[in-house]
């Protein structure tokens, strides 16, 4: 079977101010969960999925900026040793390449020494926030698989061989039987910068609900 061409990474400007306004929600302080008739389509999509509130109540520091720069490239091709926009990416590539992208933290390349890096702290599973790194035994080894948890179970990750970046509920048999543990950077408890919570008339709108649905569980 003819493998499926590999579709291209959102658009990061208009991803984030449809994000913006998950953050613009949170930081106003808002309790419930926004009208889906109403909200910008990824806010929309969010709530559809049963992630608006956790999503919206979560990110609120740079934890966001990381997860809105991962989210970019939801559709971008895996690739053994890739680690670029260009290359595709494997799993350590990915978040090798997002945090230093989002937050300036340039983390090992192999899976098993990002597991153990210096300025990552253990996390437990029931304490996970976005932005977290999130392991997983794929290979008989104990961190052979990593991705970026982004709230309310769901992580993202470049998976294997023909996929592509995704997001998937960690939660389920596969991939809850095989986690091994979570790291937090301290840089991504940072205030939240340069997200523009306003955006300017006439700026790109955001990409629909229905561009992003078949990356997503």
């Amino acid at each position: 079977m003819p493998k499926s061409p590999a579709r291209a990474p959102l658009p990061g400007r208009a991803l984030r101010m449809a994000m913006a306004t998950v953050l613009a929600l949170a930081s106003a302080g808002a309790s419930a969960a926004p009208d889906a008739a109403t909200a910008d389509p990824i806010t929309r999509f969010l709530v559809e999925r049963g992630l608006g509130d956790g999503l919206i109540g979560q990110v609120r520091d740079r934890a966001s900026e990381l997860v809105l720069t991962a989210m970019n490239f939801l559709g971008a091709p895996y690739r053994r040793g890739g680690q670029s926009e260009d290359q595709g990416f494997d799993c350590s590539g990915f978040t090798r390449y997002i945090f230093e992208r989002s937050i300036g933290l340039v983390l090992p390349r192999r899976v098993d020494e990002q597991a153990t890096a210096p300025g990552l702290s253990s996390v437990r599973r029931d304490d996970l926030r976005p932005g977290d790194l999130v392991f997983f035994n794929t290979l008989r080894r104990s961190f052979s698989h990593v991705g970026i948890y982004v709230g309310e179970g769901k992580f993202i990750h470049s998976p294997k061989s023909g996929a592509v970046v995704r997001v998937e509920d960690m939660t389920l048999g596969y991939w809850a039987r095989r986690f091994t543990g979570a790291r937090r950077a301290a840089d991504a408890s940072a205030p939240l910068a340069g997200v523009d919570a306003n955006p300017q008339p006439g700026a790109p709108t955001a990409p629909s609900a229905a561009s992003i649905a078949s990356y997503l569980p």
